[in-house]
């Protein structure tokens, strides 16, 4: 399959259905934490799709790809950890905890493949 932009890519499509799914279990969270679990989460889980655009943008560069994978991944780690609190505080059950943690394994093993082997993903100079 030829990708011709980030939303192609199986890392992108899967941490964009982690954002969504995270966007619909957190519409039920009490009001009160509308302003900082619910926002948090939210910015933190679609930073890693908007961060895998702006590695995309700067894949000539495998410095700055390497960079903005890594905010990416750094995204994901503390969407993993807004979903710790969301299970604590019961806003979520164990097994939606579950489900949603191993998403966020796998979108950053997919990133960290990414990160060790960027080569296939960088622009060729002609």
């Amino acid at each position: 399959m030829q990708i011709n932009s980030a939303k192609d890519l199986k890392v992108y499509q899967k941490a964009y259905g982690l954002s969504m799914e995270i966007f619909e279990q957190s519409r039920k969270w009490p009001v009160e934490e509308k302003y900082s679990l619910t926002d948090q989460i939210r910015r933190s889980s679609r930073s890693v799709c908007s961060n895998l655009r702006e590695a995309w943008a700067k894949r000539r560069y495998h410095a700055h790809f390497i960079s903005k994978l890594t905010d990416a991944d750094g995204e994901n780690g503390e969407t993993d950890t807004w979903l710790d609190f969301a299970r604590d505080c019961n806003y979520i059950s164990i097994d939606d905890h579950g489900r949603l943690i191993n998403e966020c394994r796998e979108v950053g093993a997919m990133l960290g493949s990414m990160t060790n082997n960027p080569v296939p993903f960088l622009v060729k100079e002609s």
